[in-house]
C-alpha cells in the first residue's frame, strides 16, 4: 500500500498546473495542515518532488516519474506478482519441463512456495487451452503454440501496467523494431492503406514475440493439422473470456488456429495484398523469412488492427462495386442519426470512410478481439454527446448487422465521428469585439491585422475612434481590446500595445474563451432551472446499485408525468452498451430517444459513492428531453459534462444539495460566470 504523501503525488499526477492546499485537502479528506505535512515527507529524500508556491503545490513529473521507476524496479523481483509472472516464462520457454527446486533455488523461496505458486499457475491456466504436467519434480506447460504466445502476450502486459516489464523491454531485445515501426507505417500508406498508430504497438508486441518464439524454434501451430488437437485447443481459447484474450491480436492467434481465411473472423479486406510488404520488412529489418503461417498471422493483425484500405485505393480497385456492402446500412444508420440529433453526416465519403472501418470492426467483433483504445475515457470526458453518438451507431450495429462492440471500439468509431463533426460543424461561438486604438498611419489597421489572424472567423472585430475606449457606445461590444486603458471599465477589456505581443494576443484568447464559457454556463444555468424540481431531487443513494438508482430516479420522472416506463428501460439498456459515467465521479443516465413530454433532469447525490461500472460516482443526473428538445440537448449533455469535470465543482455539490434548495445554490454558484 502506498504512503499517504504518495496519495497526494497521484492526485498531482492528474492535475494541470497549480493545485490549492484546500482543494488537495478536500480531495483526500484532510486538512490543509496535513497536506503541508505530507509535502514535507514527499521531499524529505533530497530532490523536491512537490513545489510549492502561492498557487498552491505542483508535482514535478520528472523527479516522480524517476522515482516510480526506481520503486518499481526495486520492488519487481520479490513481488509475488513478479514471481508468478517469472515462473510461467520460465515454464514457457522451457519445453522438456522445468525443475521444482531449481526453481526455488534460482528465485531464493522455498519449494513450498514454488507449489503454492504452481497451484496459482493451474488457475491462471483454465479454459485458455494450455496444462501443466507433472513427473516427479519435474513440471511441463503442454498446449499450442498460438496458446503459449497469447499467455505471453498477457504477462507482457501485466508486467507493462507495473513498471517492471513491458513492450519496452521486448523493444529492446530487437533494436530494429522502431526502424520497421516507421517502415512499416510509411509503406502501409504508399500501399493505400490509412495505418492506425493507437494499435500498431499491439501488433509489434506480437511479431517481438513471434520472433523471440521463433529464435527458440518454437513456431506457430500448424491450422490444417490432422489430428484436430490445435483446433480444438485454439476455439476453446478464442470461446474465454476477454480477461484471457487480452487484446485485439490475441483473439487472432486463435482464428488462424480454427481454419484460416474461411474461418468465423476472416478479414473483411484481405491480409494477402500485405504477406509480401510485411514479409519484405520483417527479413530487411529482422533477417528473418517468416514461414506461411507466421506471415499469415502477422499480416492479418496488421490487416484488421493497424491498417485501413484508403477510398481512393479501394475505389480504384473495386470499380463501380463501391467501397464495401455495408454502405447502404450505414447510410440507413447516418440518416437516423442525424435526424434525430439534428447533426449533419450525410458526406458520402466519410460514409465509405466509416463503412471500411467497420468491415475490419465486424471482424475483431467476429471473435472478440477488439482493438484497444489509449483515449477511450478522455474522449468520454471531453466529448459525451459525440461519443453518445458513437454508442448509437453501435447499436444499430449490434441490432442491424449481429457485431456487439466494446468501449474502446465505441471510441474508435467516435474518432470517425469527431472528425468529420469538426471539418463540417457551424461554429455559431461568435463574439463581437470592439478595438480602440487613436489613428496614427497604419498602426490601428496593423492592431485589427494582429487580431484578426490571432482568434480566426470566430471573432467579429469592430474599429473604434479613440474617444470609444472612454465608453463604447455598441451595446453589442462583449470585448474592449483598448490600447490606452478606458476610463469607465468595461465588463471585459484587455489593454494591448500598439503592435501587441504575443503575450497580449494570448490574454485577448483568453478572455474571448471566458466569454464563451460564460455565455454557455449562463445558457445550461437557463435550461437546468426549467428542468429540474423538487421532485426530481433525491438526496442518499447508498445500498443501491446503478440500476436501481435509474429506476428510483425514472419513477420520480414517471410520477410527474413527464416520461414512460419504455424510457426508464430504454436508459437502462443505454446504460448496459457503455457506461455513463463520463467523469470522474459524475453519471448522466439517459435513453437513445426524446420521449419525453417536456425536457427533464432528475438528480440524486449522495456524499457516499455508488459503484457505477466501475467508477465511484456521488452525483447521478437522469436526463430526459423532449422531441421539441433535441437542439438545447446537445448542448446541455457537453455543457452538463464539462461543468462537472472538475471533481471540486462536484464535491461542493455534494457537500451544499443536502436538500432542493442547496441544489439550486449550487448549481446557480457552478453556472456563474
Amino acid at each position: 500500500m502506498p504512503d499517504k504523501w504518495e496519495r497526494l503525488a497521484e492526485v498531482l499526477a492528474s492535475a494541470d498546473g497549480w493545485t490549492t492546499a484546500s482543494s488537495l485537502a478536500t480531495r483526500l479528506d484532510v486538512t490543509p495542515r496535513t497536506i503541508r505535512s505530507y509535502v514535507a515527507r514527499a521531499n524529505d529524500g533530497g530532490r523536491v518532488l512537490i513545489e510549492s508556491g502561492p498557487e498552491g503545490y505542483r508535482l514535478d513529473r520528472a523527479a516522480w516519474a524517476e522515482r516510480v521507476a526506481q520503486a518499481s524496479a526495486a520492488s519487481a523481483e520479490g513481488s509475488p506478482a513478479a514471481r508468478l509472472a517469472r515462473l510461467i516464462r520460465d515454464l514457457v520457454d522451457a519445453p522438456d519441463g522445468l525443475d521444482v527446486h531449481a526453481a526455488a533455488d534460482g528465485m531464493h523461496v522455498s519449494e513450498s512456495t514454488i507449489e503454492a505458486d504452481l497451484g496459482r499457475v493451474r488457475t491462471r491456466l483454465d479454459g485458455i487451452g494450455l496444462r501443466l504436467r507433472r513427473e516427479g519434480a519435474t513440471v511441463r506447460l503442454e498446449g499450442p503454440e498460438s496458446a503459449m504466445r497469447r499467455l505471453i502476450s498477457a504477462l507482457v502486459r501485466e508486467e507493462g501496467d507495473r513498471g517492471v516489464l513491458g513492450f519496452d523491454e521486448l523493444r529492446r531485445s530487437f533494436p530494429a523494431m522502431d526502424g520497421f515501426r516507421g517502415e512499416l507505417v510509411a509503406a502501409l500508406d504508399a500501399a493505400g492503406y490509412a495505418p492506425n498508430e493507437y494499435t500498431l504497438d499491439d501488433v509489434l508486441l506480437h511479431l517481438a514475440i513471434a520472433l523471440d518464439r521463433i529464435g527458440r524454434d518454437r513456431h506457430l501451430d500448424d491450422p490444417t493439422d490432422p489430428t484436430g488437437a490445435t483446433a480444438a485447443t485454439a476455439t476453446g481459447a478464442a470461446a474465454t473470456d476477454a480477461a484471457v484474450v487480452t487484446d485485439a491480436a490475441d483473439a487472432t492467434d486463435a482464428a488462424v488456429a480454427m481454419g484460416g481465411p474461411d474461418a468465423p473472423g476472416a478479414d473483411a479486406q484481405g491480409s494477402e495484398p500485405l504477406a509480401g510488404l510485411v514479409g519484405d520488412l520483417v527479413v530487411s529489418h529482422f533477417g528473418v523469412s517468416l514461414d506461411p503461417a507466421e506471415l499469415d498471422h502477422i499480416s492479418r493483425l496488421v490487416a484488421t488492427r493497424a491498417a485501413t484500405r484508403r477510398i481512393d485505393a479501394v475505389s480504384v480497385e473495386g470499380g463501380a462495386g463501391g467501397v464495401s456492402a455495408r454502405v447502404v446500412v450505414l447510410q440507413e444508420i447516418v440518416r437516423r442519426i442525424s435526424a434525430d440529433y439534428l447533426i449533419d453526416l450525410g458526406d458520402d465519403e466519410f460514409i465509405n470512410r466509416l463503412a471500411l472501418h467497420v468491415d475490419n470492426l465486424a471482424v475483431r467483433a467476429a471473435d472478440r478481439s477488439y482493438s484497444r483504445n489509449p483515449l477511450t475515457a478522455a474522449i468520454k470526458a471531453a466529448y459525451p454527446l459525440i461519443y453518445d453518438l458513437a454508442v448509437y451507431l453501435a447499436s444499430e450495429l449490434g441490432r442491424l448487422e449481429g457485431i456487439t462492440v466494446n468501449d474502446d471500439e465505441i471510441a474508435y468509431l467516435a474518432m470517425h465521428l469527431g472528425a468529420h463533426l469538426e471539418r463540417t460543424r457551424s461554429r455559431g461561438e461568435t463574439v463581437r469585439v470592439g478595438v480602440a486604438a487613436p489613428a496614427y498611419h497604419d498602426a490601428r489597421s496593423v492592431l485589427l491585422e494582429r487580431l484578426r489572424s490571432a482568434t480566426g472567423d470566430d471573432v467579429e472585430l469592430v474599429a473604434l475612434d479613440a474617444a470609444a475606449s472612454a465608453s463604447p457606445g455598441d451595446a453589442d461590444i462583449e470585448l474592449l481590446v483598448a490600447v490606452i486603458p478606458p476610463t469607465r471599465p468595461h465588463a471585459h477589456t484587455v489593454v494591448v500595445a500598439p503592435f501587441p505581443t504575443e503575450g497580449d494576443l494570448d490574454r485577448v484568447r483568453n478572455e474571448l474563451t471566458r466569454i464563451r464559457v460564460a455565455r454557455r454556463r449562463a445558457r445550461l444555468a437557463a435550461t437546468l432551472s426549467r428542468t429540474t424540481g423538487p421532485e426530481l431531487f433525491v438526496r442518499g443513494m447508498r445500498g443501491r446499485t446503478r440500476d436501481d438508482v435509474i429506476r428510483l430516479l425514472g419513477d420520480r420522472m414517471i410520477d410527474a408525468g413527464l416520461i414512460d416506463e419504455s424510457y426508464v428501460d430504454g436508459a437502462l439498456e443505454r446504460e448496459r452498451m457503455s457506461s455513463t459515467a463520463f467523469t470522474e465521479l459524475l453519471a448522466v443516465p439517459h435513453a437513445m430517444t426524446m420521449t419525453a413530454t417536456r425536457s427533464a433532469i432528475a438528480f440524486a447525490i449522495d456524499d457516499v459513492p455508488i459503484d457505477w461500472g466501475g467508477s465511484r460516482v456521488h452525483v447521478v443526473a437522469l436526463i430526459a428531453f423532449a422531441e421539441s428538445g433535441r437542439a438545447e440537448f446537445q448542448e446541455v449533455f457537453d455543457q452538463f459534462v464539462e461543468a462537472f469535470s472538475e471533481p471540486e465543482n462536484v464535491r461542493r455539490l455534494v457537500r451544499g444539495a443536502v436538500d432542493y434548495g442547496g441544489l439550486l445554490t449550487e448549481l446557480a454558484h457552478l453556472m456563474a460566470p
